[in-house]
């Protein structure tokens, strides 16, 4: 919280808001305190609605806004100020001269994945969710982190798993790709490997693979690990975190 709010002070936030037109000049809209009811309250809780984002906003504000006059805030404008605030913090945070030598090596950094949109209960039909008497949508990205750029996006109803909208193909030669469990499946680990890929993946906790080649060297007297189960070796050294490569059959 304090990282970002260094990021972000009151001031830029009000001055851009002004800039775009996102607040008038009588400032009833208290913009820091709509920012971070956003990041804070809204965009970080599991059951994400506008009510709450509201109630948010009212509980830390100095005077709150009824339902009708927080609706009409959320216009184009304010989508195009948030995707300022983003575009600003990836410019701060991002590092490109201190890249490891290991990343580098590849063309592009690829992220996959998918978020859900929780919409109106009358559009069910449309975007089935997960849970009756609900709507949902998903949003499946495929982010270029090397460009800062989207790849491919595609739109599901709730139930689609985010494992059915990545594709394999030529396009993952020479790229690494991050991804989370929603994604582990062995033929696609497979399938990135013949098409001249990397990817990053937890494992699932059944899985025990076998280490084939140790990435670090490690001081004093270090046991060789190459050809070992990785679960074997991770319960020897009680969780410890170890830096290997293993291979999927």
């Amino acid at each position: 919280m304090r990282r970002l709010t260094t990021l972000f002070p009151s001031e830029v936030l009000e001055e851009h808001a002004e800039e775009l037109g996102v607040v008038e000049r009588d400032r009833k809209l208290q913009i820091p305190v709509f920012v971070w009811a956003f990041v804070f309250g809204f965009a970080a809780g599991e059951r994400r609605t506008l009510a709450g984002f509201r109630r948010s906003y009212n509980s830390t504000a100095d005077e709150p806004i009824s339902p009708g006059g927080f609706y009409q805030r959320l216009t184009p404008t304010l989508a195009e100020y948030f995707r300022d605030l983003v575009e600003h913090g990836l410019d701060e945070v991002a590092v490109p001269d201190t890249v490891d030598v290991d990343i580098d090596r590849f063309s592009d950094v690829m992220i996959a994945d998918g978020t859900v949109l929780r919409l109106h209960e009358f559009l069910a039909d449309q975007f089935e969710a997960r849970h009756e008497e609900q709507a949902g949508a998903k949003l499946h990205l495929l982010h270029n982190a090397t460009e800062q750029t989207i790849e491919r996006i595609d739109v599901t109803d709730e139930k689609a798993h985010d494992s059915t909208l990545f594709k394999t193909g030529s396009w993952l030669e020479n790229r690494l790709v991050l991804f989370d469990l929603a994604y582990f499946k062995y033929r696609r680990f497979a399938r990135i490997d013949e098409n001249g890929g990397s990817f990053v993946s937890r494992l699932k906790q059944n899985a025990n693979p076998v280490i084939t080649d140790e990435l670090r060297e490690w001081r004093g007297r270090a046991i060789p690990l190459e050809g070992k189960q990785l679960r074997d070796v991770l319960d020897d050294l009680d969780r410890t975190y170890i830096d290997v490569e293993v291979e999927v059959e």
